[in-house]
């Protein structure tokens, strides 16, 4: 063989070097014999061992395609469901009535006729009527404070609205009504209470912290039980929310329990400069200050929607309805952590208003339609949390730096590289793969309902912000503003890692092998040879030899 091999090189030099004649006359006077021609084509023919690994690669290729090409079968549509969400749906996920955001909105609109930047405190009031709960307006005078109360019973028709002013003299029977005479003739200590307090459906107090400790207990009792002790009876009340305004934060500490029944608060603060040309062009029969008491309830602009009606069971269906993730739990845990423990002076956040919460937080999740509490839902609390006005910058502030922060990409991660390892050293087990795979499905479904909460961030924008029933426009743009570029990069991640996991779930479903795997997540295959005990490497060849 080898004296046969010698023999076709200098023939293929020679014709490479000469004429085509002289090529040729070379080519007839160097013939080899018939045998020694086949000689030469097997010893140039390509060996067994290359022709399998062609083979084997072109197979390989064959199942990397087939794996890529259903993930983005798979993933196409998740990314671009953010363009139809909602969409065609048929009803609110949370159960609420279909037409409920609507009355909001409708509401929410003809509340804020004629008032000039109050549109955080419009939706306050709203929020805290379907919660239950009672609003606090604090501010300077002549910042509609009053006017904002009285718009609140033009909503809830069909109740009594009553309405006073405290003093540090004011005596009990200005609230709760004035003694029965005949009462008294029959030895018994009642009120007449028909038209106070008592029996109203929406009340506003003025001055609210003048109360004296005559009145306190009382008034107590009715903000947080809705009970009223007349007499030797004890009478349930029909307020819906009570509104309270104060120039000024409570002096004394027998004040702190009426303080802490408003679980919401707003700082209402003078128009500033920019909208002030706005005030003073309307015609003073719609201005907030307007002479003669102009914007007043019975003059709002548009079609108030809502009712008595809607109001009720909103509490009770929101907390038979709509849950609360652990992630929402952890930071309203750690944000009374810092509250208290790290801000200077502490913040005072009772268990009480914590609890009253995550009840407001259920509502309001609940009327936009949604079954679980979302984190975006947690900005309220900087309307809920604080105890002096400069500490809302300081909750809102916390919890944009909190929503900013890895969307547990890390700990997805985490779990994929265990499972892409698991994977590796199932070898193909159908139970095993089966199960791997059903563990990949989650979290699936877990990167899924993250992007789905950061959708629209790619075009600079936050519908979750942008179209809560909440949050007002100022608020909600100033929160985007701060969380989309972060979302944007968070959103990227999240592909990212979403197309990883699908890759390894369409191989486990494939039954891929662990080899095409490694060329399929290359890092995640380092990552499981560099730490991935030894005697689960080696059966994959990898290991060292012997």
């Amino acid at each position: 063989m080898a004296s046969s091999a010698a023999a076709c090189v200098p023939a293929v030099a020679a014709v490479s070097s000469r004429g085509t004649t002289a090529a040729k006359k070379l080519a007839a006077a160097t013939a080899l014999p018939r045998g020694a021609n086949l000689r030469c084509r097997a010893y140039s023919a390509e060996p067994d061992w290359k022709t399998k690994q062609r083979e084997q690669d072109a197979l390989i290729s064959v199942e990397e395609e087939a794996v890529k090409l259903r993930v983005e079968e798979i993933l196409g549509p998740i990314l671009s469901a953010d363009a139809g969400a909602g969409a065609g749906s048929s009803g609110p996920a949370s159960g609420a009535p279909a037409d409920l955001a609507e009355k909001i909105r409708a509401a929410t609109v003809a509340l804020e006729s004629g008032l000039v930047e109050r549109e955080t405190e419009v939706r306050l009031l709203l929020l805290a009527a379907f919660c239950g709960e009672h609003l606090l307006l604090l501010g300077p005078p002549g910042t509609a404070k009053s006017e904002l109360g009285r718009r609140l019973s033009a909503v809830c028709g069909g109740g009594l609205f009553f309405e006073r002013l405290l003093t540090r003299f004011s005596v009990p029977e200005e609230l709760f009504g004035p003694l029965s005479m005949r009462g008294l003739e029959n030895d018994k200590y009642v009120r007449q209470t028909e038209g106070y307090l008592p029996t109203a459906t929406v009340a506003f107090i003025d001055e609210v912290f003048k109360a004296n400790s005559a009145i306190l207990n009382s008034l107590l009792t009715i903000l947080n039980e809705r009970l009223f002790d007349n007499g030797n009876e004890r009478t349930k009340v029909p307020l819906l929310c009570l509104v309270g305004a104060s120039n000024e934060l409570p002096e004394s500490e027998e004040l702190d329990a009426l303080y802490d029944r408003f679980l919401l608060r707003s700082s209402v603060e003078q128009v500033s400069s920019g909208s002030l040309a706005k005030l003073l062009t309307m015609r003073s029969g719609k201005a907030i200050n307007g002479v003669g008491g102009g914007g007043r309830a019975g003059e709002m602009q548009g079609t108030v929607a809502l009712s008595l009606v809607d109001f009720e069971g909103v509490k009770a269906a929101a907390e038979a309805a709509v849950d609360v993730p652990q992630s929402v739990v952890d930071l309203i845990v750690d944000l009374r952590s810092h509250l208290q423990d790290k801000c200077e002076p502490p913040v005072y956040v009772s268990d009480r208003r914590l609890v009253k919460s995550i009840a407001l937080l259920r509502v309001a999740a609940y009327t936009n339609g949604r079954n679980a509490v979302s984190e975006f839902d947690c900005l309220l609390l900087a309307n809920v949390l604080w105890q002096r006005p400069s500490e809302a910058s300081v909750v809102r502030d916390w919890i944009l730096e909190r929503l900013a922060q890895d969307r547990g990409v890390q700990q997805v991660q985490y779990l994929l590289a265990g499972l892409f390892g698991r994977a590796c050293r199932a070898d193909g087990d159908p139970a095993e793969c089966e199960m791997l795979r059903a563990e990949a499905s989650s979290l699936r479904t877990v990167l899924t309902a993250q992007l789905q909460s950061l959708a629209g961030t790619t075009s600079g924008s936050l519908p979750a912000l942008r179209d809560h029933l909440w949050l007002s426009p100022p608020e909600a743009n100033r929160a985007a503003q701060t969380l989309g570029p972060m979302f944007s990069k968070v959103r990227r991640g999240l592909e990212k890692l979403l197309r990883e996991v699908l890759t390894l779930e369409v191989a486990l479903e494939r039954n891929t092998e662990p080899h095409i795997m490694a060329l399929l997540l290359p890092d995640y295959w380092a990552d499981f040879i560099r730490s991935g005990p030894i005697e689960d490497v080696k059966p994959l060849g990898v290991g060292m030899k012997p």
